[in-house]
């Protein structure tokens, strides 16, 4: 029985186990927003047992009139979302991760950039 998920106009579905064969490529990588939403940042400041604000403080950048979550620098051009756990290679706030985080790899911008998805994402499979 295959656990592959797929969602309506994408050329390629999504192994969620084989995450546990890759080292956190969706979370690691070139400097980019992970946007959070206030729904969110409540969410999360809850699951973390943490206010708010000290949620915003510690975890988030506002850009603009939105928010996104921290990185880590490890390298010149390679960043970590601040949630990554890198000893363990997961999300550490895996239950409480954003819409962005929940969605991937099923972005619009990957419909017109199919092969980075696959370059990024051992779990990527061919439909």
């Amino acid at each position: 029985m295959s656990n592959l998920i797929k969602k309506e106009g994408f050329d390629y579905a999504f192994e969620a186990s084989a995450c546990d064969t890759c080292a956190g490529n969706c979370c690691i990588g070139e400097s980019g927003y992970i946007w959070i939403t206030l729904q969110e940042i409540n969410f999360l400041a809850k699951h973390l047992e943490i206010s708010q604000e000290e949620l915003r403080v510690k975890y988030l950048n506002k850009i603009g009139y939105k928010y996104s979550i921290k990185e880590v620098k490890l390298a010149k051009n390679n960043f970590a979302c601040v949630f990554f756990n890198l000893e363990k290679k997961q999300c550490s706030i895996y239950e409480a991760r954003p819409t962005q985080c929940r969605t991937f790899p099923f972005w619009d911008y990957f419909k017109e950039n199919v092969k980075e998805v696959y370059e990024e994402c051992p779990a990527i499979r061919t439909i």
